[in-house]
């Protein structure tokens, strides 16, 4: 597979041993610095085993993300477009060979039907999800491009979606062009895993049975002016710590090649799914503390990105990881085309997979506002240029964390005013008003002059 040596990546395993506490102490010592570590140093917090070390990687995970982000967690929505697909994946609802999904690509009218229903709940955020229906390039790229069009056209008061990223099959520069130039916040693409025997076996047919197409993606939306862009593994195909390890790989390339590495990684573990039995046992099953572990571990490895949490996780789960190293959730979920607007097609057995957590975003903002951590609807870096190179260089050194906490206070206060229930109501206002005290002389000014304009009927105001 392009860009991954795994030979290397089991030479860095062979060598790696459970490390004495020097050495643990050091390697912490360097993430709670911000500096992205090692796959080695990687490598060798997945060998810590004793309890105490382990809680040692959680505490300072937790550190890390906090210096970076602050207490925000960036809340979101897929909207699911198509389901049709060409591809065989053995562990996907939507494999092309399946019966037991009813197959459905929204018109553009449905498309709007279901953004109004997402505003409607208060999002501001999507990640627009299609198959790879294979279809020819330019007959897929004009219907993504259209969606994002009626996304972004879509209205319900004052509110708007402000930001649709992509999650997509490959396409080629020119169609990375276009999704650009229709307003594309990240693309999102999975490579699943990074062992190619793997690989090849979990993706027997279709045009996704080639691994370097899909890596490369990744490339070709970089050199077609795409920086922001999202990586990441479905846990469970492989093993997971070399899965991780190889991820870290691909971000080594990213960064060397580009000059920047991934704006998002996305954690996913495999969960059932209709009519695809390999998910009933899952070939290497990752455990909740592996699962945890391999998260905190992420977060000090590549401490600028952020780290996306699906409702494929339960509620008790999902509630651990928002302080251990994630930063961004979905929330009020469903995983099939039309699923927010249609009973029939919502459910967690239509979907794409079962999900976790069927929290609503309310209950959502209620939970992360217990835990004193913000909700933050936020889409300013991608607005104000700060993407890229540009978006890095605030995330590395923890600088943009003064920007991420105002942005978060000011979208709750929107989602607060607009959409929440009376008792969610009540609890944000009393934490707005908690941490506005705890904001520098200049921030508070800052705030109170947007809180004040909020107040007197203005939306969509950032820093």
């Amino acid at each position: 597979m392009k860009h991954i040596n795994e030979r290397h990546i089991y030479d860095i395993l062979s060598e790696a041993k459970a490390p004495s506490r020097e050495r643990l102490n050091a390697i912490l010592a360097k993430a709670r610095s911000l500096t992205r570590l090692s796959m080695p140093e990687a490598a060798v917090l997945f060998a810590a085993t004793y309890p105490e070390d382990i809680n040692a990687i959680f505490e300072t995970a937790k550190y890390v993300k906090k210096e970076i982000y602050g207490t925000r967690i960036v809340v979101f929505a897929p909207l699911y477009i198509s389901n049709l697909c060409a591809n065989g994946c053995l562990y996907c609802a939507f494999k092309s060979d399946s019966d037991v999904v009813t197959r459905k690509k929204l018109t553009q009218e449905e498309i709007a039907a279901e953004t109004q229903a997402l505003l409607k709940m208060g999002h501001k955020r999507v990640l627009m999800v299609s198959g790879e229906s294979g279809a020819p390039c330019w007959e897929e790229i004009k219907y993504l491009t259209d969606s994002m069009g009626t996304i972004y056209s879509g209205v319900y008061g004052k509110s708007g979606i402000r930001r649709v990223n992509v999650n997509s099959a490959p396409l080629d520069v020119e169609g990375y062009k276009k999704l650009k130039e229709a307003g594309i916040g990240t693309y999102q693409i999975f490579q699943e895993t990074y062992h190619e025997e793997t690989y090849r076996r979990m993706h027997p047919y279709g045009p996704k049975s080639d691994p370097d197409k899909r890596i490369e993606a990744v490339d070709k939306a970089f050199i077609a002016g795409i920086d922001d862009v999202g990586v990441g593994v479905l846990y469970g195909l492989a093993d997971h710590v070399f899965d991780t390890l190889a991820l870290l790989m691909h971000v080594e390339y990213l960064e060397r090649t580009y000059g920047v590495g991934p704006h998002t990684i996305s954690v996913p573990r495999i969960e059932k799914a209709l009519g695809a039995p390999l998910t009933d046992n899952v070939p290497h099953a990752v455990n909740d503390l592996e699962f945890k572990k391999l998260v905190a571990i992420l977060r000090l490895a590549v401490p600028y990105t952020g780290i996306i949490l699906s409702t494929r996780e339960n509620s008790e789960m999902r509630d651990e990881l928002f302080t251990l190293g994630v930063s961004q959730v979905s929330a009020g979920s469903a995983t099939s085309p039309g699923g927010y607007t249609s009973e029939e097609s919502n459910g967690h057995a239509a979907g794409q997979f079962e999900l976790g957590d069927a929290r609503t975003l309310d209950e959502i903002v209620e939970t992360l506002i217990a835990k004193k951590t913000v909700p933050s609807f936020c889409t300013a870096c991608y607005r104000s240029e700060r993407t890229g190179a540009k978006f890095m260089s605030l995330a590395k050194p923890g600088t943009i964390k003064g920007k991420c906490r105002m942005n978060a206070i000011i979208t709750l206060k929107e989602y607060l005013d607009d959409f929440a229930s009376k008792e969610v109501k009540a609890k944000g206002y009393k934490l707005i008003k908690t941490l506005g005290g705890e904001l520098e002389a200049d921030e508070k000014k800052a705030m109170s002059d947007i809180l004040s304009k909020l107040e007197n009927g203005a939306r969509d105001m950032y820093v």
